[in-house]
């Protein structure tokens, strides 16, 4: 598994977080690590770092995207 620190907003609404730590498990990504960064104007910015099967984050980011309202900023492999 390789690391990888994500920069995610998200709406900072009840349920959203738990939303897409369901979804990063669903694509076999494990969370190490959640951090949250700010709340402003009705947004969450969050970075978490996620052990992602493999050496690529693509499939993760694009199931990520998939969720409305929830927007990857930033992918870095740690």
């Amino acid at each position: 598994m390789a690391l990888f620190r994500l920069e995610i907003s998200l709406p900072d609404r009840p349920g959203s977080l738990g939303l897409l730590a369901s979804a990063i498990g669903a694509a076999g990504a494990d969370i190490r690590g959640l951090t949250v960064i700010k709340s402003e104007d009705g947004r969450g910015y969050d970075e978490v770092t996620v052990a992602v099967p493999g050496s690529d984050p693509t499939d993760l980011v694009d199931v990520l995207g998939s969720i409305g309202g929830v927007e990857v900023i930033s992918v870095n492999a740690i």
